[in-house]
């Protein structure tokens, strides 16, 4: 099929740049280095993988209906819209994972249910180390999230930390896990705390670079354990959704 032929300007340091990559045998011309390295810079930027990570016992909340269809179905369709090819739902076998099986049987993206007891949900998470090879999504499955993830992606390619925490407000943040920002940073993070000195909160939605599980030894708790240890390091990177959030867990 015969490609459409564009017109680009180039910084002459650049095009002497892309003209070194051209070895004649791999990378034959400049305009096939050009397509090359956009095409490597632009996967490097996506993420294909998503993760929610389920408790056996709040199943019933995936199953409820939210704005006319089952919350797990609105979360399908929202890592859809944002690229998402593949969804791992890591749970507990229960007496509704058949109805969870029905939901997710038709799905527009590839959905596995992963069954593993756990000590906590980093715990759990590592059950899918092995299928993982580039960045990727992990969501609490209890919350609803709708905003621009595309967004996300793009701060946490941008930043070059290890991890990406997506944020809100709230006026009684006691109830959610906060963060302290230095910049885009978060520097310090408390899971509930009963004392707070911020507002900002967790909204349940994250983005990992694989490298992640090199952190997870002696790690059980992403909230208790991981994110307090991953501001620590420098290495959580915040980012405001401004995008329609409900919880629906205890």
């Amino acid at each position: 099929m015969a490609k459409p032929k564009i017109a680009i300007s180039l910084d002459s340091s650049l095009l002497r740049l892309v003209d070194s990559k051209v070895d004649g045998s791999v990378i034959r011309s400049r305009s096939q280095a050009i397509e090359y390295f956009l095409k490597k810079g632009l996967q490097e930027q996506s993420v294909s993988v998503a993760v929610l990570l389920l408790k056996g016992e709040h199943q019933p909340v995936a199953l409820k209906v939210v704005k006319g269809k089952s919350l797990i179905r609105q979360q399908i369709d929202f890592f859809h819209r944002h690229g998402i090819k593949n969804l791992y739902i890591i749970t507990q076998h229960t007496k509704n994972t058949n109805l969870l099986l029905g939901e997710i049987s038709d799905a527009k993206i590839n959905a596995e249910i992963i069954e593993r007891q756990a000590r906590g949900n980093a715990d759990a998470l590592k059950s899918i180390k092995e299928k993982i090879s580039g960045s990727f999504v992990v969501m609490s499955g209890d919350t609803y999230n709708d905003f621009d993830m595309l967004k996300m992606i793009k701060k946490h390619s941008d930043s070059e930390k290890l991890a990406a925490m997506g944020l809100m407000t709230r006026e009684k943040p006691s109830s959610y896990g906060t963060a302290i920002l230095d910049g885009d940073l978060i520097v310090d993070f408390e899971e509930k705390p009963r004392h707070y000195s911020t507002n900002i909160v967790n909204a349940g939605i994250y983005i990992f670079k694989p490298e992640i599980f090199e952190l997870f030894e002696s790690v059980s708790s992403l909230e208790k354990d991981l994110f307090p240890k991953l501001a620590r390091m420098k290495q959580l990177v915040g980012f405001f959704t401004y995008g329609e959030y409900m919880h629906f867990g205890g």
